[in-house]
């Protein structure tokens, strides 16, 4: 079977049992990217949520301030969200057969979905997005922050599930190269039913280069801009990446890289919670961690 029916018919059998589980999994950190994005963009923002699930809580959340649109390959989730978030317009689609025009959206999200792409399709759906994006407007997305062409699991929340992806460096370039600046890069870890999890998340803009991130001190999500040189084209977004408090760093913990995987790491890697991966600008060289 291919990788996407395997998503598809998987989240068709859980649509609801998936639902619920979210509601209690990387609540804080899903939040902060939504508060982020309800924050900085203007009142009627047109919004592309890809893998919005059955809309609960981020489609939700969103609908109520901007139009939105959500796009997922399960037409049970799509059902489920059509009757929670009747305000948001909603397409059962493969994202990576989306076509809309140039310059249609003023936000795309992208939360821990991209990672059920194969991710031979990753570039081309990056440079779909950035397309799809106006002057000015941002990608938010977590994506997968460990190498991993194509993982399975037999059982996962009740069916056969598929991840596939790129380590964080590797995403950080494909962004690069799609035509969007990074604004921040951070490796998120959170637990899931009792073993932690890490993604990592972009925040992204299109428009004019802005300058290189202050290499001073970095805290919260990334460095902020100084203020003289934040203000973005299209819409006037400034961005001020959102605070994670009460942030830890566990030597202790594993990373894991996909949801349901069990943990592997190398002999001697010490992870840490909340990575920042510093993003410097063109002509600085790859990303480096803090």
């Amino acid at each position: 079977m291919h990788p996407k029916q395997i998503v598809e018919q998987g989240y068709n059998r859980i649509a609801e049992q998936y639902r619920a589980w979210a509601s209690g999994v990387r609540v804080e950190e899903r939040a902060r990217y939504t508060a982020f994005l309800l924050e900085k963009l203007p009142p009627g923002a047109e919004v592309l949520e890809l893998g919005s699930g059955a809309g609960l809580p981020t489609t939700r959340q969103l609908a109520e301030k901007f139009k939105v649109t959500g796009v997922d390959i399960s037409a049970r989730q799509i059902m489920l969200a059509r009757r929670s978030v009747p305000a948001a317009r909603f397409i059962r689609a493969d994202m990576t057969q989306l076509e809309f025009p140039p310059a249609s959206f003023d936000a795309v999200t992208a939360f821990y979905s991209i990672s059920h792409v194969p991710r031979a399709e990753h570039s081309r759906l990056l440079g779909a997005i950035a397309r799809w994006l106006r002057p000015g407007g941002l990608f938010a997305a977590a994506l997968s922050a460990h190498d991993e062409e194509a993982g399975y699991e037999d059982d996962w929340l009740g069916a056969p599930m598929f991840w596939s992806g790129w380590d964080s460096a590797t995403n950080q370039r494909l962004v690069t190269e799609a035509g969007l600046h990074i604004l921040s890069a951070r490796e998120e870890t959170a637990e899931e039913d009792g073993q932690p999890v890490t993604f990592l998340w972009i925040v992204a803009q299109k428009g004019r280069q802005l300058p290189p991130l202050r290499t001073g001190v970095l805290s919260g999500m990334d460095a902020e801009r100084s203020r003289s040189g934040s203000e973005a084209e299209g819409r006037g977004a400034v961005f001020r990446p959102p605070d994670k408090k009460g942030e830890r760093h566990d030597s202790r913990c594993n990373f894991r890289h996909r949801r349901g995987a069990r943990a592997h790491r190398g002999p001697g890697a010490a992870p840490q919670m909340g990575k920042t991966l510093r993003h410097e600008g063109p002509g600085v060289g790859g990303p480096r961690l803090q």
